[in-house]
Order: C-alpha cells, then structure tokens, then sequence
C-alpha cells in the first residue's frame, strides 16, 4: 500500500463544507469520487482541516492509501479530469506511513478579507465581508496582540465545536490595508471551529470603534462564547496553508503548484 498526499484548492460557495455530511455536496465526497475513478478503488480522504460551509482553500492538505500505482502527474491529472470545476488538485507525492494530514500538521494558516466601501460587493460577494464602515486596523491590531500564545480559546469556539480541548497556540498575525481591502492574517498550531470567525466578528466591532481594544482581552479571559459578539460570515475565509516537519518535504503552501514527485 502506498500513502499519497495532494495539495488541494477549492471555492467553498457551493459545497457544505470540507467534511463528508448526510445531506449535501461536500469536498471530502467530491475528492473521494474523484480519486476513486483513478485509483480504480474505493478511496477514503483525509484532510488536515475540515473547513466550514463557504470557507475556501488555497491549499488544503489531504493523505489517502492506496494499493494503485500511479506516477505523480498521473494523480494530477487524473484526478482533476473527475472533479468538479470548483476543486482542484494542485500536487501529489508519496510520503512516509507516519504521514497523516491533519495530525503531522503543526500549523495552519488562515486569511480573512474585508471589503470597507458604501457599496455591496458584486465580483467578490463570495470572497469577502463587506462593511460601510471603515475600519480602524491600528485598533484591531492592538487587540488581537492580547490573543497570541496558548491560551484557552472557549470565548471564540462555536457552541457544537468537537474539539476534546480550548487549548491553542497563536503562534502570529497580521492585518493589512489596501486601498479598500482589509486582509486579517493568522497563524496557529491549530484551529477550533469557527475560531477566525469569531476573532474577525471582534476585531472588526472594534475596528468600527464599537468597542476598545481591550476589549479583545476581556473576551478572551471571560472563556464565554457569548461576550464575543458577532461571527464573521464564512465566504471571506480562506485556508491558506498547512505546514508540516521538514521530514515530509511538504509544499507550505499554493505557490507551489508543480506535481511534486
């Protein structure tokens, strides 16, 4: 048997989200059917984040066995001849039986945009969060300064989130303006469900000066997901890559588009 990783892009608009459900179009059945067809198999994926409902990807990490034999670009190409326009395998290549998508990972990292104009969006509706008001990014970054370290993240996970702890690490972030776009970058060892969200809901309140900046810490020490206002909505979120020990020779992120044998 042989272990495969692939680098994956997709548009999260019209899937139910990365992980397989009862009811609707996911990308984990999307990729699943897709590699099938190649492997000539019933193949089971793996991702390293199951990202929600209308979250994109630019580089989404999976991992799946196989007893098929196929080269590197065959994987590719293949694949992507059975999938849907809105998926994309960007890479394969063979690793180690240790490898596994989500538990070799040792960092995510995860963007969020914000359109600041008086007018709705039409081109990126699907790709950002649209606000009237402009934003004060001096203030939300010192805000989100309070959240990095480990810390207990309970104030900022979603009430059915299945992770066993709160516990993360933020290990960076960054928040940048261009012109009338606002991009919120982060960076951890990991993710609880609609973590980002929930940080982008806060900053931007008080970007809009609804709220001090130490604001964030106060929402931060309470461990209450209801003192921190609003979640942001899921189509300005993109995964942007998923980081792994060197060992693994994993291609950080979606600059790397070369098959990678």
């Amino acid at each position: 048997m042989a272990k495969i990783a692939l680098g994956i892009e997709y548009d999260g608009t019209d899937f139910v989200g990365w992980q397989s459900q009862a009811t609707g179009r996911s990308v984990q059945d999307a990729l699943a059917v897709g590699v099938s067809a190649v492997a000539n198999e019933l193949i089971t994926i793996n991702g390293a984040g199951r990202t929600d409902a209308g979250v994109h990807a630019a580089h989404q990490v999976a991992h799946f066995d196989t007893a098929a034999d196929r080269a590197c670009h065959q994987w590719v190409s293949g694949i992507n001849s059975n999938l849907p326009p809105d998926i994309t395998v960007l890479w394969a290549k063979e690793v180690p039986a240790s490898f596994d998508a989500r538990r070799s990972a040792v960092s995510r990292h995860y963007r969020y945009v914000v359109l600041q104009r008086s007018t709705r969006p039409a081109v990126l509706r699907h790709r950002c969060y649209w606000s009237r008001e402009l934003l004060d990014c001096s203030a939300m970054t010192m805000a989100a300064t309070m959240w990095l370290g480990e810390n207990d993240f309970s104030a900022f996970r979603a009430s059915g989130c299945q992770s066993s702890t709160p516990m993360r690490h933020l290990q960076s972030f960054g928040i940048y303006q261009c012109n009338s776009q606002v991009t919120l970058e982060f960076k951890a060892n990991a993710f609880l469900q609609h973590m980002v969200r929930n940080f982008v809901g806060v900053l931007v309140k008080i970007g809009r000066g609804g709220a001090k900046p130490s604001w964030a810490k106060e929402v931060l020490d309470s461990l209450d997901r209801t003192e921190g206002g609003t979640t942001a909505p899921a189509h300005g979120l993109t995964l942007m890559g998923v980081t792994y020990p060197r060992e693994y020779q994993i291609p950080a992120s979606s600059v790397h588009h070369d098959w990678v044998c």
